[in-house]
């Protein structure tokens, strides 16, 4: 068969599942075997045909967005990205191996995000809010079944980017993928602990407030409440790094 579902083989167990599945995607796509703008089997078909489960498709999935090579519509489904317009600013997983680099990139995300979500509480419509919404709802779906919310927290942000009506923050966020969200750089997710789960609650209720002053048309509000979002999870990481020397 030549349809993607058969492109997929179930990997060897010399690396992780979730990185064997990324490296032969990636190769299938590098060779045209996988097309731009052709869909790739859905959640179930592929943890079918890789005899794996749902937190390794998605671990794999997350890492092929990070890497500009698919993006996923929500209620849609993933499709691949064409290469030869991949955007010329982008930040690899790779450069964020160290907490200072990704204290780095949110010192970074602070100064673009905080304005984006002032231009979105001025400029976003319905649909918007009904993508924000959506993205708060996946992330305490997560919460509730164990795992770590990072595509839903970067679901959250793009689409705050997309409530800007302005394609150069879209486009800016979509070359960070799921890479910008700290959590996301890890290889394997740390388990949900209840140190962690309280933590997650925690970025979920802030959020809560960045939509709400999205929603309000006050942006303001909205500029203020992403800053103590963004500068919250910097802070923690420097904690981090402080406590690791």
């Amino acid at each position: 068969m030549s349809t993607a579902a058969s492109m997929i083989e179930e990997p060897r167990k010399t690396k992780s599942l979730a990185m064997q599945m990324v490296e032969k995607v990636t190769l299938q796509i590098r060779a045209g075997q996988l097309k731009a703008g052709q869909k790739l089997p859905t959640e179930a078909e592929i943890m079918k045909n890789f005899g794996v489960s749902r937190t390794v498709v998605r671990e794999a999935i997350s890492r092929l967005q990070a890497s500009m090579l698919v993006e996923t519509r929500h209620g849609i489904g993933t499709f691949v990205l064409p290469q030869e317009v991949s955007p010329s600013f982008r930040i690899s997983p790779h450069q964020l191996g160290t907490l200072r680099e990704v204290i780095a990139l949110l010192e970074f995300r602070i100064s673009i995000e905080t304005e984006a979500a002032a231009l979105a509480a001025q400029r976003r419509n319905t649909e918007n809010l009904a993508e924000l919404r959506k993205a708060m709802d996946s992330f305490d779906q997560a919460i509730s079944e164990g795992r770590d919310a990072v595509q839903a927290d970067f679901l959250f942000h793009q689409e705050i980017t997309r409530a800007t009506q302005n394609k150069h923050f879209q486009e800016l966020m979509h070359s960070l993928g799921t890479g910008a969200i700290p959590r996301g750089r890890l290889d394997n997710p740390l388990p949900v602990t209840p140190e962690r789960l309280a933590y997650l609650r925690r970025v979920h209720e802030e959020h809560e407030s960045i939509l709400n002053a999205i929603s309000a048309q006050d942006p303001e509000a909205a500029r203020a409440a992403m800053r103590t979002h963004l500068s919250n999870s910097r802070d923690r990481l420097k904690k981090s790094e402080s406590a690791a020397q």
